[in-house]
């Protein structure tokens, strides 16, 4: 179950950026990681493999983040600035992820499932605004793309889009977006909903113990940042390769065919 020591007002960190309003009336809400996750690769780990100092580099930061010796929010920047430090503009960056980067295959019929049964879906992404909305759009269309609230971080472009750097949505905390304060208000509501939370990387990790039920992806490519860390750290969690898994534990959980502690319980 999730972490239930009070929230204290004073460790909300600042936020560079709005919210969108919580649901407050909803009986459950699935919020996910967009990265690696909605998608079948993480746009941001494409950008620096193939235009940034490359994906050796880039593991080696993933596994200090990992390690507790970086935060992600230096990593991270330091993967992005490589790319802009090539030479590659910001909007030469939304194209080539509009061409590349594809939804994993369950994800269509999961939302249009939650939609169908008021379960509203939050997109909660480490990666920029504009690059996220430029591929889900391109992906889902765009009249559907537009429903998803997405708490994300955005980009600063100077230059005609030749200088660009992330602008984080919580510039003080060593996550630059700490996911869990997407989830944390959930908590102080008198009739709490059931919160879903899917991920699968070291940005999801702020956020991994505070969902009542924990979806962690498994890729083939081995880079199963959140898994390790869960089974290191004792967090329960159920894991998964598509949304077509995810979709049916879900359906069980929301018409009260199995509660959330028999998933966990169960694992599946």
């Amino acid at each position: 179950m999730p972490d239930s020591t009070p929230i204290d007002p004073g460790s909300r960190p600042h936020s560079t950026l709005p919210y969108p309003p919580i649901y407050k009336d909803a009986q459950f809400v699935a919020l996910s990681d967009w990265d690696g996750t909605i998608t079948t690769m993480d746009s941001n780990d494409f950008l620096t493999d193939n235009l940034g100092f490359g994906i050796e580099k880039r593991r080696a930061l993933n596994l200090e983040v990992l390690a507790g010796r970086i935060t992600f929010r230096d990593a991270f920047r330091e993967m992005l600035r490589s790319v802009a430090a090539n030479g590659h503009s910001f909007q030469e960056c939304v194209e080539v992820l509009k061409k590349n980067i594809k939804l994993d295959p369950g994800f269509k019929d999961f939302y249009r499932w939650c939609k169908e049964h008021d379960v509203p879906v939050v997109i909660v992404s480490s990666g920029m605004e504009p690059t996220l909305r430029g591929v889900l759009s391109t992906l889902l269309g765009d009249d559907e793309a537009s429903e998803i609230d997405v708490i994300c971080n955005s980009v600063v472009v100077e230059d005609d889009g030749k200088k660009w750097d992330i602008q984080y949505r919580h510039p003080d905390s060593g996550y630059g977006h700490d996911k869990s304060w997407a989830i944390l208000p959930y908590r102080e509501l008198a009739h709490r909903p059931t919160l879903f939370f899917f991920g699968d990387g070291v940005s999801d990790m702020s956020a991994a113990k505070h969902a009542d039920l924990l979806f962690v992806k498994i890729k083939a490519n081995g880079e199963n940042d959140l898994a390790n860390y869960c089974r290191e750290n004792k967090i329960r969690h159920v894991e998964f390769t598509s949304f077509h898994d995810a979709q049916a534990i879900v359906t069980d959980v929301v018409e009260g065919k199995r509660t959330v502690e028999a998933v966990l319980e169960a694992g599946k």
